[in-house]
């Protein structure tokens, strides 16, 4: 069973019929809609795939799977080249929500400033000079001195989509605790990562080629990829995020294993959604 842990919470929305719908009709017009914004191909930087496709992929996702909202607050770190906030624009609600995407990749959040705010002054996109061996190797920022640049609890929904595969362990945690310092009782953290489960799921027919050069690093919880950039793909030891998401004071709501594996999902990357608790009444 891929799912392996569902919501904990009982009364979490789930999408009615209608609403399944209407959401499955709002990514296809996504796909389709030739006027939203898509950055000239050499310019992403962020991956394979088609741009709009994965951007309402994730979309639905981030409906169906953690309850986001249209009046929702939502902190998009590592937003890229705005893969993630395009299709955001045709969802979240223009006079109830707001959007911030931080990158440290500067070319990205130049593009996103000229291309999106001005039609849609609610989204907002900053540079976070952070150090990154694969992104920003000068970077001014050191990945366990990041602090994010907004003040506590001002967010529902936080998304670090392909974030977590390109840090060290140590980042993760630092990553982990600011999310949740920054997200509002009740908010999520919707996060992908590669993890890897056991060393022998790398020679399993299924898994992805790219995949199976992971090595374990002796004496700690990642996986590189032999020969690569060490920030190029990482993995983690199955339950070394779940833990990083514990000690920052989350709640593991949903943890699901994607098709880089070789099982059968409708994703690619693993992922896990944790929720900060709310206030005791």
């Amino acid at each position: 069973m891929n799912q392996i842990l569902a919501f904990s919470n009982p009364n979490e929305p789930v999408l009615d019929a209608k609403s399944e719908q209407h959401l499955d009709w709002l990514c296809q017009q996504i796909i389709a809609n030739r006027f939203l914004p898509v950055p000239p191909e050499e310019a992403v930087f962020v991956g394979d795939g088609d741009y709009r496709a994965i951007g309402a992929e994730f979309l639905a996702h981030f409906v169906r799977r953690a309850g986001l909202m249209p009046e929702y607050d939502v902190l998009d770190i590592g937003c890229g080249i705005g893969r993630m906030a395009v299709p955001l624009t045709q969802y979240l609600d223009r006079a109830d929500a707001i959007y911030e995407g931080i990158d440290p990749v500067a070319n990205g959040i130049e593009w996103c400033k000229r291309t999106i705010s001005p039609a849609y002054p609610n989204f907002g996109f900053q540079v976070q000079d952070v150090k990154n061996a694969l992104y920003n190797p000068e970077g001014s920022i050191g990945g366990r001195g990041m602090r994010l640049p907004y003040q506590d609890g001002v967010f529902d929904f936080a998304a670090m989509i392909s974030v977590a595969t390109h840090l060290p362990p140590e980042e993760i945690e630092t990553y982990c605790a600011e999310v949740f310092r920054v997200l509002r009782p009740g908010g999520k953290l919707f996060l992908t990562a590669f993890i890897i489960r056991d060393a022998d799921e790398l020679t399993n027919p299924g898994c992805d080629p790219r995949l199976t050069g992971f090595e374990r690093l002796e004496n700690q919880p990642c996986w590189h990829l032999k020969g690569e950039n060490p920030m190029a793909a990482v993995g983690f030891d199955d339950g070394f995020i779940d833990g990083a998401m514990a000690n920052a004071g989350f709640t593991l709501a949903a943890k699901s294993f994607g098709t880089w594996h070789g099982d059968p999902a409708d994703h690619y990357q693993d992922f896990l959604i944790a929720e900060k608790p709310r206030r005791n009444a």
